[in-house]
C-alpha cells in the first residue's frame, strides 16, 4: 500500500512538471498491483489481470483512434500504461469510476485554469496522470480496506 502511494505520488508530480509518465515508474506500479493481488487478495487476481488488460486496451484504442482521426495525440501513452497499472491494483470493476472521476476532475481544473487566465490557449495540454492518480486514490478504500482490516485483526 505504501508502495502504491509513493509511486503514484511520484508519477503525479512528474507528469505535472514534465507531461511525461516514465516507464520506470508505470511498469513497477503495474507489476506491484499484480503482486499485491497475488499475495494479499489472491481471490481477486483474475479481476486484477482483467483490469490491467482492460485499462490498457481501452485507453490504447482511444489513443490510436484519436491519433488516426486527428493526426495528433489526445492522450499520452504513459496514461495508457497508468490506467493499466490502476486496473491491476483495483480490478476491472473500478475502471469506469476511475475514468469518470479523472475526466470530471480534469475538466473542472481545465475550466478553472481557463477562467483564471482567459488568454490561456485552449489547446495547451493538461497532464492527465495526476487526475488518474487522484481517481485511483478515491477508489482505493475499496481495494485496501480488506487487507488493512486483516492486519489490524491479527495485531489486535
Amino acid at each position: 500500500m505504501v508502495f502504491y502511494i509513493v509511486v503514484c505520488g511520484c508519477l503525479s508530480w512528474h507528469d505535472w512538471r514534465t507531461h511525461l509518465l516514465p516507464d520506470r515508474l508505470t511498469c513497477p506500479l503495474l507489476w506491484g498491483g499484480l503482486l499485491f493481488n497475488v499475495f494479499c487478495l489472491p481471490d481477486t487476481l483474475p479481476d486484477a489481470v482483467l483490469g490491467a488488460v482492460a485499462g490498457y486496451g481501452f485507453f490504447a484504442c482511444f489513443y490510436w483512434l484519436y491519433r488516426c482521426l486527428r493526426g495528433n495525440e489526445g492522450l499520452g501513452y504513459g496514461d495508457v500504461k497508468l490506467l493499466a497499472a490502476l486496473g491491476a491494483w483495483h480490478g476491472w470493476q473500478w475502471l469506469s469510476a476511475i475514468i469518470l472521476i479523472a475526466s470530471t476532475s480534469g475538466l473542472i481544473i481545465a475550466g478553472l485554469l481557463l477562467w483564471k487566465n482567459p488568454h490561456r490557449h485552449k489547446k495547451t495540454p493538461l497532464p492527465f496522470g495526476p487526475f488518474l492518480v487522484a481517481a485511483g486514490f478515491c477508489v482505493s478504500g475499496q481495494t485496501f480496506g480488506l487487507p488493512v482490516i486483516r492486519v489490524l485483526n491479527s495485531v489486535l
